[in-house]
């Protein structure tokens, strides 16, 4: 079945300039900005339950004095919400441990609190966290 379809020249001849909102229906355009208030007030919403649950899941470590001493500072989507940033401060009791060894402590900690994040939100999945410690003096490194 052939459709009778005018060409993009006729259609240049008819009017200005196109223009990128040209075949937009205004309720859809509309929506969206809705949409994505909401999805954000949501992402916003998971941060804040996964930055409460972590903390008292670290300060619960009864085996690790490094996990024990970390101060839960921020959690933001990277870049969404199925995966989560989580700042902690590290606050050594000793100055011989460093922000290695706070990355090894979560990374070797992360299925388990993971496990413990994902029972304290109703999602289908559990957010992927990653980790970003940060001393005292502000200086920061990533694990990615």
């Amino acid at each position: 079945m052939v459709y009778n379809k005018p060409a993009r020249e006729q259609y240049r001849s008819l009017g200005a300039d196109p223009d990128p909102n040209d075949g937009v229906v205004p309720r859809e355009s509309l929506r969206t900005g809705r949409s994505r208030r909401r999805r954000d007030r949501k992402a916003r919403q998971l941060c804040s339950q996964v930055a409460e649950t972590l903390s008292y899941v670290l300060a619960e470590q009864h085996g690790d004095d490094v996990l024990r001493s970390l101060v839960v500072l921020d959690v933001e989507p990277a870049p969404d919400a199925s995966r989560l940033m989580v700042t902690v401060c590290f606050q050594p009791p000793s100055g011989d441990v460093g922000r290695d060894r706070v990355l090894e402590c979560l990374a070797r900690a992360s299925g388990r609190l993971r496990c413990e994040v994902a029972a304290s939100i109703t999602r289908r999945r559990a957010p992927t966290l990653v980790y970003r410690a940060v001393d005292s003096s502000g200086a920061a490194r990533d694990q990615l």
